[in-house]
């Protein structure tokens, strides 16, 4: 009984100090897991969207709470924003838009001044090859930049893909997603 009682003990503390050691190791590898995958996975989507900036905007990233999920818990935006000289003139974040099938996540970024697209890019997405999937190409971005957020984004003052109607407008509604989401936030990106 005595030898059960030692064994107990002894795998009480090596569980506890096991335990331990990985909530340490966790705290301190999510920052730098967190950056990385910010650095490899959305920093390309920056880079598209935003340009003529001396700052780090994955660096210098803000996070503002936007809402509350169905659980009560809070929801939280990114957002890049693009320095020049230490003030603020353009900011990037993600916008999300139904599509044929599924979410689509596009990286917007808008000049703050003006309040027109610095360009979008497709960080997500699970469209039909050849058909939606076609919403990455350049020929379908591209004109985007330079459109005005002052009224909300239709179909006519884009180059809308034929045959990808859902997909189309997913990347739309994602725009427009987030000129709303500038309209309601503009302060709190703006640090």
């Amino acid at each position: 009984m005595r030898e059960i009682l030692r064994m107990v003990v002894v795998l009480t503390l090596i569980c506890a100090g096991s335990g331990f050691a990985l909530a340490l190791v966790h705290k301190v590898t999510k920052e730098p897991i967190e950056y990385a995958k910010l650095k490899n996975v959305k920093e390309p989507a920056v880079k598209a969207v935003l340009s003529g900036y001396d700052n780090d905007p994955i660096k210098d990233r803000i996070s503002i709470v936007v809402g509350k999920d169905k659980r009560g818990r809070p929801v939280k935006l990114v957002v890049f924003p693009a320095k020049k000289g230490g003030k603020t003139f353009a900011v990037a974040f993600e916008g999300t838009g139904k599509g044929y099938h599924g979410d689509i996540g596009v990286m917007v970024g808008i000049d703050l001044k003006t309040d027109k697209l610095t360009g979008i890019a497709i960080v997500s997405q699970s469209e039909t090859p050849g058909l939606g999937a076609r919403i990455v190409e350049k020929s379908f971005t591209d004109p985007f930049k330079g459109q005005s957020l002052a009224k909300p984004l239709t179909k006519d003052r884009i180059h809308a893909l034929s045959g990808a109607t859902f997909s189309t407008n997913g990347v739309l509604a994602a725009v427009n997603q987030a000129r709303d989401i500038l309209t309601k936030y503009r302060k709190q990106m703006v640090q």
